[in-house]
Parts: structure tokens; C-alpha cells; sequence
């Protein structure tokens, strides 16, 4: 796959080099001098309407690297985990990046995509700044078959909605699992069936509702340590 832009390509060449394939860069000095000598076999110089061509038009700021594949992580070794997001529909990447991102930083331990079949593994590297290179993540067409299996494993539910319980008030499982639904659906009927419990984020002033990835960093901050 290929990623472009100089903050997670950088953060991919410092913690990821056995994946790193080829490095193309379009102009010089982009790399710390220890960086372009470890990588100098790997690397190309291409001219900027080559770049702009590899990156779909996209802002790659000079850098673009050729990675290994995105291999997904095995449901076998998520539901180890305590701390599980479920993306119930999402299929935006900046969205899904952005989670990615938060979950990462703010300790869920695992993240799965529901109700599609395929995501763009480069682009959300990208919009999670390469956070997803290390969360273990997976996409799972049938959310029906996850719920049950993490049901049956002792994990709590917990769905993201404007009728939930606030969030401040709540004290969670320690097995637990945070269902976020589409930023135009919400959760979707499954999930709201088999969900064990609602939770929300108490606003402030008269509005609709966060961004989903706002409240995603939210709930996976006060879902981290609230837990009983």
C-alpha cells in the first residue's frame, strides 16, 4: 500500500521498517540525515507530478512510502482484550482514522469494523496519523455473530446514543465494548438490539450532537478509566 504526508511516514520509517518497501521522496532534506542514510538503498527521487499522480492528487508533502500490505488482526486474539470499539457502519476514513487515532492514545485495546466489506487501509493509516500500524484492527461483516461471541465471553456492551445514561455517572465492566454507530444513522437496529447498555455525553448548550470521532475520544477517555 501507499501512504503519503511527512508526519506519518516519518512515524512509519522510525517504528515500522520492516514493512517499508520503497521510499520516494520529491524533494531533498525531507529526512533527518540518520533516517536518509538508513534508508538510502530503499530510496527514490521522483519528480512532483509523479508524486501528485501516486498520491491521487492527495498532500504528500514531498514523501510517499510503498509499505507491506495492511494484514488485519484475528478475532481469535481481539477478544483477549478487555477493551474492545466496535465501528457499527462507519465507512468515512477521516472518521475512522480519527478513531483509530484516539483509541490508540486513550487505551481501547482493539478495534472492529462492522457493516462493510472493505476500508481503505492506506487512507486510514494516513488519517490516524499511523496509529492504526499498531492497533490491532479488523473488519467483520456480521456484527450479530461479534456481539454474541463477546456476550458469551462475559464482555458488557455499551452503544453510543443521545438516550444513553451519562457517561460521567457510569462505572464500567472491565471486559467491556464501545458500539459507535454512523455519523447519519446512529446505531443501527442490530446493534441496538443486542447492545446491554445506552451511554451519552451530556452537552452543554442546545445541540444535535459531536462528530463521532469527537465523541469516539470521549467515551474511549472516560470508558478507560471508569471501570469497576
Amino acid at each position: 500500500m501507499i501512504i503519503y504526508g511527512k508526519q506519518v511516514c516519518l512515524y512509519a520509517l522510525e517504528q515500522h521498517e520492516p514493512r517499508i518497501k520503497t521510499v520516494y521522496l520529491a524533494k531533498k532534506g525531507l529526512l533527518p540525515q540518520a533516517l536518509f542514510d538508513h534508508y538510502k538503498p530503499k530510496i527514490k527521487f521522483l519528480e512532483n507530478r509523479w508524486a501528485q499522480s501516486m498520491s491521487k492528487g492527495g498532500n504528500h508533502q514531498g514523501i510517499l512510502l510503498e509499505m507491506e500490505t495492511y494484514e488485519q488482526s484475528h478475532f481469535s486474539q481481539i477478544k483477549k482484550n478487555d477493551f474492545i470499539v466496535i465501528l457499527d457502519g462507519l465507512t468515512d476514513t477521516g472518521n475512522i482514522g480519527a478513531i483509530v487515532r484516539s483509541a490508540y492514545a486513550l487505551g481501547a485495546d482493539a478495534v472492529i469494523a462492522t457493516g462493510v466489506r472493505q476500508l481503505n487501509f492506506a487512507a486510514i493509516t494516513r488519517t490516524s496519523s499511523g496509529a492504526l500500524l499498531d492497533m490491532p484492527f479488523m473488519i467483520a461483516e456480521n456484527i450479530l455473530d461479534i456481539f454474541n461471541e463477546l456476550h458469551q465471553l462475559g464482555f458488557v456492551s455499551y452503544g453510543a446514543s443521545m438516550e444513553g445514561e451519562r457517561v460521567e455517572t457510569m462505572t464500567f465492566a472491565p471486559q467491556r465494548v464501545l458500539v459507535l454507530g454512523s455519523e447519519g444513522e446512529g446505531l443501527s437496529k442490530k446493534s441496538r438490539s443486542r447492545v446491554k447498555e445506552m451511554v451519552s455525553i451530556e452537552m452543554k448548550h442546545r445541540f444535535d450532537s459531536l462528530n463521532v470521532s469527537a465523541a469516539a475520544a470521549i467515551l474511549i477517555h472516560r470508558m478507560g478509566y471508569a471501570v469497576g
